[in-house]
C-alpha cells in the first residue's frame, strides 16, 4: 500500500509554483520524494521559492510567462535538457479578474482565458513527448489541471471570465484525457478557498462567512491540496482519467448554486 501512493523519484513540473496552491503542491511533492521544477512569471519570486523549498528536496525554479507560447517552449525545453522526461505536469498558473457586468472589459477575457485555458493546452501539447518518455504500462504519465469550484457552480463574485475559464478547463481536462490515454492520464482538481495571493483579500473580508458556509468549517490547507495532487500522480490512480475532483470542504457539493459570500 505504501508503494501504491508513492511518487518518490518522479519528476514534476508545477506552473505558478512560487506561491499559493502551486507552492503548496510543490512542497508536498518534494516532501514525498519527487524532484520538482517550478515556474512563475517573476524571476525574483522563483528564486525565493526555490530557496525556501530546497529544504524539502531537489527543486529547480525556471521563470516563465506561460501565457506566451515562446516561453512555454523554452520552459519545456529546459526541463527536457535537464532530465529528459517528465512524470507529472501540474497546470496551476492562473489569473482572475473582477468587475461589474456592465463594466467587464474585453481585456479581462483575453488575459484570463489565455492563461487559464490556452496555456495548459499548450504546455501539455509541448510536453507530450517528455511525458510519454516517462510513461509505463503500469504507471502512465500524469497531467493535473488546477480548476476551481467557480467552474462548477455560480460564484458569489463578479469574476465572469475566471469562472468561465475554469469550467472550460474542466472540460478541456476531459477532452485531453480522451486524446492522450493510455500513456498520459489527465485529471483536474477544483479547489475551493485556500490561502493565496488571489484569495487573501477575499478571505480577509469574507473569511468568517466562508468558514460558516463550509460544512467542514474551515478553508483549505497545504496538506489538503498536496494529498490530492500526490494521489493523482501516484500509481493509485492508474484507472482514473478525465475526472474533476472538488476540493472545497463541501461548498460546491452540499451548499448549492449561486451562494453569496
Amino acid at each position: 500500500m505504501r508503494d501504491l501512493f508513492s511518487i518518490s523519484g518522479k519528476v514534476a513540473l508545477v506552473t505558478g509554483g512560487s506561491r499559493g496552491i502551486g507552492k503548496m503542491i510543490a512542497e508536498c511533492y518534494l516532501r514525498a520524494g519527487a524532484r520538482v521544477f517550478l515556474s512563475s512569471r517573476k524571476a525574483e519570486a522563483c528564486a525565493a521559492a526555490e530557496k525556501e523549498l530546497s529544504q524539502y528536496g531537489e527543486v529547480t525554479a525556471l521563470p516563465a510567462d506561460v501565457s506566451e507560447r515562446g516561453q512555454c517552449e523554452r520552459l519545456i525545453g529546459e526541463v527536457g535538457e535537464r532530465v529528459g522526461q517528465l512524470h507529472v505536469l501540474v497546470n496551476n498558473a492562473g489569473a482572475t479578474w473582477g468587475a461589474a457586468f456592465d463594466e467587464f472589459p474585453d481585456s479581462a477575457w483575453d488575459k484570463v482565458l489565455g492563461l487559464n485555458v490556452r496555456a495548459p493546452f499548450v504546455l501539455t501539447q509541448l510536453g507530450r513527448a517528455l511525458l510519454e518518455a516517462s510513461a509505463t504500462e503500469d504507471d502512465p504519465a500524469r497531467v493535473i489541471n488546477i480548476g476551481s469550484i467557480d467552474g462548477l457552480m455560480v460564484p458569489g463574485f463578479k469574476n465572469f471570465s475566471y469562472s468561465a475559464s475554469k469550467a472550460a478547463l474542466h472540460h478541456l481536462t476531459r477532452h485531453m484525457a480522451a486524446e492522450l490515454a493510455p500513456k498520459i492520464l489527465v485529471n483536474a482538481i477544483a479547489p475551493g478557498p485556500f490561502p493565496s495571493k488571489m484569495m487573501d483579500a477575499t478571505l480577509d473580508k469574507h473569511g468568517d462567512a466562508i468558514r460558516a458556509k463550509s460544512p467542514v468549517g474551515r478553508v483549505g490547507r497545504t496538506e489538503d491540496v498536496g494529498a490530492a495532487a500526490i494521489y493523482l500522480a501516484s500509481p493509485a490512480t492508474t484507472f482514473m482519467t478525465g475526472a474533476v475532483i472538488p476540493l472545497d470542504g463541501g461548498l460546491s457539493t452540499t451548499v448549492g448554486m449561486g451562494v453569496e459570500i
